[in-house]
């Protein structure tokens, strides 16, 4: 949500762009439009050479501020506050809302810049920005916009804090598929910063954040649930679905037979799946069966028993 905006009309997860890279990016647009203007002039050169001197004088006079003065409005305008040298450098020109500028915007900025970067050779510009605790020019304090930087240096990713334990596992049945990745960026940073954030400040936004997820979700927060614990509980909710989705994709098919590494050595358990030992019954124990001893036959005497 690109009009989000804090007390003080900072974009959150956007900076105010200071004086240096302000006037890289304006010498890098001059460069370019004086660049433009030779190859203007020079073609009008040829193309006025039947004109008396007063015309010729008229001709380069519209054409410098064509130049200098009409395309850097209609290139901001087209491009929504991304010039070719703002572009290099990762700025950008924004409402104070945080929002777009429009042709009004940029026509303000470029009527001022005459003044400050073109006739004082952009002296007006570096003392307004220096002085101005946001960084800006005379053209953005009357266009009402704001110099912001996309790029940023890359940061420690602040956790979003945990929900209250009485929240936890309450909106397991909420549809979110239709809340758009923008809120949940803008949401994700309020809740890393509602520390920083005036508390009044604060309770409107997250109030606002809430009612943009019950919006696309359709179904209110229970009765009596803060709207900045409702937002933790959503956040940790798409947290646990996420973590879950990418442990069923990442999840192994059927465990082959491990192969012997050519190297000696056990391998370490982190990289091999130990498989349960086979579970063998003991066989009953042989025992040798018992031969009774065979008597060998009496032979007879001839003596007959007594009677």
């Amino acid at each position: 949500m690109s009009d989000l905006v804090t007390g003080d009309a900072v974009v959150l997860g956007l900076r105010p762009a200071r004086l240096p890279s302000r006037a890289l990016a304006i010498l890098l647009d001059l460069a370019v439009y004086v660049a433009g203007y030779v190859i203007v002039s020079v073609g009008l050169v040829f193309a006025t050479a039947d004109l008396d001197d007063a015309a010729q004088a008229a001709v380069t006079v519209a054409s410098l501020l064509l130049v200098l003065v009409g395309v850097p409005i209609a290139v901001e305008t087209l491009t929504h506050g991304r010039s070719l040298g703002k572009l290099a450098c990762g700025l950008r020109v924004v409402r104070e809302d945080g929002g777009p500028i429009r042709f009004r915007h940029a026509l303000v900025r470029g009527a001022m810049g005459v003044v400050e970067l073109l006739m004082t050779l952009g002296t007006v510009a570096c003392v307004a920005s220096l002085v101005s605790e946001r960084g800006r020019r005379l053209g953005d304090v009357f266009a009402g916009t704001l110099v912001v930087r996309e790029r940023v240096p890359g940061a420690r990713v602040m956790p979003v804090p945990p929900p209250p334990p009485w929240l936890a596992g309450r909106f397991t049945a909420l549809d979110l598929s239709a809340v758009p990745d923008g809120l949940w960026l803008a949401i994700r940073q309020y809740l890393t910063r509602m520390n920083q954030l005036d508390p009044h400040t604060g309770a409107a936004m997250a109030a606002r954040l809430a009612d943009d997820v019950v919006a696309r979700t359709g179904t209110p927060p229970p009765a009596g649930v803060p709207a900045a614990a409702f937002l933790m509980a959503v956040v940790h909710e798409r947290q646990t679905r996420d973590a879950a989705r990418a442990f069923a994709t990442a999840a192994p098919g059927p465990v082959a037979a491990p192969v012997a590494a050519p190297w000696a050595g056990p391998a370490p358990a982190a990289w091999t799946v130990a498989a349960p030992a086979p579970v063998v019954t003991p066989a009953p124990p042989v025992v040798a069966p018992v031969v009774a001893p065979v008597e060998p036959p009496v032979r007879g005497t001839g003596f007959a028993p007594p009677g």
